[in-house]
């Protein structure tokens, strides 16, 4: 057996995130996006003593669990891997997956006792952790309230498509108008500014050569009040364009492109989205400029066109003032499931400090925030602080301050001493040279909630090696279609 190899053989089971183990002549190979129970033909990338990769070519049979997609854009798209499953086998695999991740976490400290800890007495009981399952999401279809869409095209030189990163692919892109995990309104508004873009003669930024206009549309809605915002994000409309024209080698496109580049006409584009026969109402409409060779969203400049620059949602009887760039959870309802998870786990809040680290716009510190004496949360953009100091207003919190930087450099400046400290990091988890400030507080309860499960996996080794341990465990399916999940634990401080 070889590098490059070609192999069959049958998935065996499906590991977070997404990573199916396939069994091929007497071995065990990890090929991503697989379901268990499949039969799939995968070529040979690595194979050592520790690990065996594969790169899925084909799937030859299907899993009995999988059903036909409900989606019409599935398979092309590249967002949601799970939609040939019923939710119910989503959450049973999902559930699973966590449970196998977490196992030798999940194992009760005896201290040296030998034994099922429910032998053991009272007191040894309490030792074990509880892992609580996954909850569902009020919705499965229709429950993103933020999407960012990639101008581009199918094929090289092809018309001008809105929507999603084809399966596998950095560079074609799948028009997603009927995608099943947004509502109407959002499906209608990516048709409208689709057709405005390849009316306007005016071609999509090529992410090689770094020229061209369209690059995204980014589209938030809040479900409580209907309120939409949408941003138009493009180049620098022709302004810089030819600097950056060596950088693509193929001449034709880029005199074709140079000779093309013009100024977009806004007006008409907010005249036929206010148009629209919507659910709910735009309440603004942006034009953000970037002229950054990544393929993300980056704000080099943003103008107000229509309306105002953010929407307010309603989350838990509160109210949140949401701006392009501010994180907030993706799925409202969902949301609101995942923080009741973390009330619940905060436990009681009366009289106590509680320090919010990485706090967005403010939710989690909002949430907690009524009985508490006092909460402070850490957010390093300043968008989202901003943004987060107006919802506490918006709210009359007058017991909540927030703090603009990177909890890294912040945590240790800070003067109170903590009861409670709340984390919800990036995907990466919490910056390792944080750790030490923030597990330096030696605060009883810290409940850590994370959208990345292998990076909380990673960091409870050094909550476990500074005497914290793991008493509860709770997934919540915030991301119905994909393999994500979040996951919130409780960590106590064990007593010596």
């Amino acid at each position: 057996m070889r590098r490059g190899e070609i192999l069959e053989g049958v998935v065996q089971r499906t590991d977070y995130p997404a990573r199916g183990i396939v069994e091929a002549e007497g071995r065990l190979f990890e090929v991503k996006g697989t379901l268990e129970g499949q039969k799939v033909r995968f070529r040979v990338n690595r194979k050592s003593a520790a690990r065996s990769e594969g790169t899925l070519l084909e799937i030859l049979e299907r899993a009995e669990a999988e059903q036909s997609p409900d989606c019409p854009h599935f398979p092309a798209c590249g967002g949601c891997s799970y939609r040939t499953l019923s939710e119910e086998a989503q959450i049973s695999m999902k559930r699973e997956q966590i449970r196998r991740l977490f196992a030798s976490d999940l194992e009760p400290e005896m201290k040296g006792t030998e034994g099922k800890a429910e032998d053991m007495p009272g007191d040894a009981q309490d030792l074990k952790p509880v892992y609580e399952g996954i909850l569902s999401s009020p919705a499965y279809d229709g429950y993103r309230n933020k999407m960012e869409f990639t101008f581009g095209d199918a094929e090289k030189g092809g018309e001008i498509q809105l929507g999603m990163h084809e399966r596998g692919s950095f560079f074609n892109i799948v028009t997603v108008d009927q995608c099943r995990i947004v509502d109407g309104d959002v499906q209608k508004i990516l048709r409208e500014v689709l057709l405005f873009a390849r009316e306007s003669g005016l071609p999509c930024y090529h992410r090689t050569g770094h020229i061209g206009i369209f690059r995204h549309l980014l589209i938030r809605k809040a479900f409580r009040t209907g309120e939409i915002l949408l941003d138009l994000v493009t180049s620098g409309q022709g302004e810089g364009l030819r600097e950056n024209s060596a950088a693509r080698p193929d001449e034709e496109y880029r005199e074709n492109t140079e000779k093309e580049t013009g100024e977009l006409n806004f007006q008409d584009l907010i005249d036929r989205l206010l148009k629209l026969d919507l659910e709910g109402e735009i309440t603004g409409i942006l034009h953000t400029v970037n002229d950054h060779v990544a393929d993300a969203i980056i704000n080099d400049r943003t103008d107000l066109l229509y309306g105002r620059d953010y929407i307010v949602e309603k989350l838990l009887d509160l109210s949140f003032k949401i701006t392009p760039f501010s994180f907030f959870q993706t799925n409202t309802m969902g949301a609101e499931v995942l923080y009741e998870t973390v009330r619940r786990f905060v436990g009681d809040t009366k009289g106590k400090v509680i320090f919010d680290l990485y706090s967005g716009t403010g939710t989690i510190a909002q949430i907690l925030a009524p009985l508490a004496e006092h909460v402070t949360g850490v957010e390093i953009i300043p968008e989202a602080v901003e943004a987060a100091r107006e919802n506490a207003k918006l709210n009359g919190l007058s017991n909540c301050e927030f703090l603009c930087g990177d909890v890294l450099k912040v945590v240790g400046e800070l003067q109170r001493k903590p009861d409670i400290i709340v984390l919800d990091p990036p995907r990466e988890g919490v910056n390792p040279k944080a750790l030490p400030k923030i597990l330096a507080f030696q605060v009883p309860r810290i409940v850590y909630i994370s959208c990345k499960a292998t990076s909380l996996k990673r960091d409870l080794i050094s909550f476990r090696l500074a005497g914290y341990r793991l008493l509860r465990l709770q997934a919540v399916d915030l991301f119905p279609g994909t393999p994500h999940v979040e996951t919130v634990v409780l960590l106590s401080k064990a007593e010596r």
